[in-house]
């Protein structure tokens, strides 16, 4: 084939094509972050482009789709044509209707630009990503781990990493809080979710941060060399998933998928799959609601005066803190049927994007969406955690280690200083935080 006649970017992610890298991406579907979202037509509106959340300009671009096009179609984008849906009440009547709209892999996902791989060798097969019945086949295997009873045996071991992570930071000196604190604190539990040894937990880091750097030249020449990393991920899992089949159950997420029928014979695809998705969900919502309320607070000096004046407040600041910084910026379904929302016609198999950052400022719905109040009447009035069958199944650890960690803050320091610019991660899935560069203040 000539290269006149090689298919277009555009195409070739139609297609699924994983060599198709962010640089060719983002010169295809060429947009300037800064650029006045009111000076375009709004059928042009693309809310979903990387740079928009990696430049942090995402903002005016929902608010004027939740005022005047709810329900929007984009019809050329880096993920193709695609719904977004940006009020509460819609947000909500998707996510509550999965016999409308799907979650599986097969049909896109449950992220934009999720096509099926046409290589088997590449897909990632989880349960958040299948329909019931299997979906709550496989959920229910690891739910236990995340009842109250057990949570709070795990409070006290949270308590003491988070105090050992603070005691060790320095004072008076800027550093980066997304490295020492909030991965940090992180990587411990996880290592401890999953039974594996602690020197390991920064090896689940790195695994979390590939599967978000899949498409970037920056970390990859291309997706299959991520995915090379990612299968040192499924050979150090493999090991522990085998051989926990031959111990005694125990408490832990592995040996949960060892012993459970729903589990135990799973592909290495889907091992893989699962795996991952535990890890990118202990990682990626409280590691980015640690360093989002960092930042909200330094955002909001009244709001962190109050704090300080009255501590009691973290259990009421913890869910704001979460809706604030919405760690997972969308979920996406495919249609199974032709229906409709928002007065639109959404056709069977059109992909639609949940837009959960979106739905979050909505003051249609929550008071004063666009403030960041630490003691809010009705503090988990969100959508950041999903509702639904696919509701966040770890939802309360997440929120229990940002108390804990908070409590343990306000023992300690004076206060916490940005005393430099964020790095925001380019992409329109996770919204998270690449460095926060902080001073403690006694």
């Amino acid at each position: 084939m000539s290269e006149d006649t090689q298919p277009s970017v555009k195409e070739r992610l139609r297609r699924g094509d994983l060599q198709v890298s962010n640089r060719e991406v983002l010169e295809a579907f060429a947009i300037d972050p800064d650029y006045d979202p009111y000076s375009v037509p709004i059928d042009k509106m693309d809310p979903g482009h990387p740079a928009l959340f990696q430049n942090d300009t995402l903002w005016s671009h929902f608010e004027r789709l939740r005022t005047e096009d709810p329900v929007h179609l984009t019809e050329d984008s880096m993920f193709g044509p695609y719904w977004s849906v940006t009020k509460y009440k819609d947000i909500m009547y998707v996510d509550t209707h999965h016999q409308i709209f799907s979650s599986k892999e097969r049909l896109g996902g449950i992220a934009l630009g999720g096509a099926p791989s046409e290589d088997e060798t590449y897909a990632l097969p989880m349960f958040i990503q299948e329909d019931p019945p299997k979906h709550d086949e496989q959920r229910k295997v690891v739910t236990p781990l995340f009842v109250p009873r057990n949570l709070a045996d795990l409070e006290p071991l949270i308590r003491e990493r988070a105090g050992h992570i603070l005691d060790n930071l320095p004072r008076n000196e800027e550093f980066n809080w997304v490295r020492e604190v909030s991965v940090e604190l992180t990587g411990q539990m996880l290592a401890t979710l999953f039974d594996v040894p602690q020197e390991d937990r920064m090896k689940l880091i790195y695994w979390s941060d590939t599967v978000q750097n899949l498409g970037d030249p920056d970390y990859f020449e291309t997706p299959e060399q991520g995915f090379q990393e990612l299968f040192k991920c499924l050979a150090y899992f493999s090991e522990f998933y085998e051989a926990r089949k031959t111990e005694e159950p125990k408490f832990d997420l592995i040996s949960l998928l060892a012993h459970d029928p729903a589990t135990n014979n799973m592909t290495p695809q889907e091992l893989l799959g699962n795996v991952l998705l535990l890890i990118v969900g202990g990682n990626d919502t409280t590691r980015n609601s640690i360093s989002g309320g960092v930042l909200a607070l330094n955002k909001n000096p009244d709001e962190y005066n109050k704090l300080l004046q009255n501590p009691g407040l973290i259990p009421k600041m913890v869910p704001e803190i979460v809706r604030w910084q919405s760690p997972v910026a969308h979920m996406a379904r495919t249609a199974l049927e032709d229906t409709e929302l928002g007065g639109k016609k959404i056709r069977a198999g059109d992909r639609v994007a949940m837009w959960y950052i979106s739905g979050n400022r909505d003051d249609s719905e929550i008071e004063n969406a666009n403030q960041f109040i630490i003691d809010r009447p009705n503090p988990r009035q969100h959508v950041a955690f999903g509702f639904g069958v696919h509701r966040c199944v770890g939802n309360r650890l997440a929120e229990m280690q940002l108390r804990v960690i908070w409590e343990e803050i306000m023992k300690r320091f004076g206060r916490i200083e940005v005393t430099g610019d964020p790095v925001y991660l380019a992409s329109s899935f996770i919204h998270g935080i690449r460095e926060l560069p902080v001073t403690i203040r006694d």
